[in-house]
């Protein structure tokens, strides 16, 4: 949506000036210059929203703006990162309530995935608190009610978890998480860390499980000039009934098969 206006404003700019001049030069320069001035434009709105956000203040509550910033630019960086985003199953995906949803994780750009597939999920993404150090990113992040986990430290680890289940509770945002705990080098999907399930279990939403295949192609791909596919599958969304009494190491180990069963056997881990 967002580069489309983008190419179409800088279309009719290129088209006005060429018919004004008559000079055929004009309008492939005038594009490009538009072009890159529109994006410009739009970053300078990023770093602006950089600037007023104090990291030292909590966020409650959910940011509608950098909702809407988000919901607009993460379309648009990936065509730009020249990646296709297959999606299938979405069809699946609960359109009332809050939920949590676990995926695979292969590299850094997951989480934009997620939010350029389902925009209006208001998702809230449990990061690595590494994140924190990142510029824009540790910023802006917060403002959407992601939470940040140690994961070195269980105790660290367990109030980032009672903050996700507070959040859900009073209906502030649906929690995303990949329960691999890091991002998988060797593009196995690797055990989980079973805590995470206790937000669907004291909280009683849907579990909404997704698969994403080769993000870590996307880099490389740009490198080469070339496109690069993704794949993002919503494979099955667990009921609460279907889960209740199941132990978190159960409901972990049901998450996974049911992953697996989607990405086919040659993904599982073996130690």
């Amino acid at each position: 949506m967002l580069l489309n206006l983008i190419y179409l404003l800088s279309a009719l700019v290129g088209l006005g000036l060429w018919l004004l001049t008559d000079a055929l030069w004009v309008l492939p320069v005038a594009f490009v210059g538009c072009f890159l001035l529109s994006l410009l434009v739009c970053f300078l709105v990023v770093l602006y929203e950089v600037k007023r956000s104090d990291p030292t203040v909590e966020h409650t509550t959910d940011d509608p703006f950098i909702r809407g910033i988000v919901k607009l630019y993460a379309p648009a960086v990936f065509r730009l990162l020249g990646c296709k985003i297959h999606v299938r199953g979405a069809e699946l995906m609960p359109t009332e309530g809050r939920f949590l949803l676990v995926s695979n994780h292969l590299q850094d750009l997951d989480p934009g995935v997620i939010l350029a597939t389902f925009p209006n999920a208001q998702l809230g993404f449990i990061a690595k608190k590494e994140v924190l150090q990142m510029p824009i990113l540790n910023r802006l992040m917060p403002r959407l009610l992601c939470q940040f986990v140690n994961r070195e430290n269980d105790r660290e680890a367990l109030k980032t978890i009672l903050k996700c289940i507070q959040i859900i509770k009073e209906d502030k945002a649906s929690i995303a998480v990949f329960p691999e705990g890091y991002t998988s080098k060797d593009n196995k999907l690797h055990h989980f860390r079973s805590g995470v399930f206790k937000i669907a279990q004291k909280t009683g939403v849907p579990i909404v499980v997704c698969t994403i295949q080769n993000t870590r192609q996307i880099f490389k791909d740009l490198k080469k000039l070339r496109f690069t596919d993704v794949h993002l599958h919503l494979v099955d969304v667990i009921q609460p009934e279907q889960y209740k009494g199941m132990t978190t190491v159960a409901l972990s180990d049901l998450v996974y098969e049911k992953m697996i069963g989607d990405l086919g056997e040659s993904f599982r881990y073996a130690e």
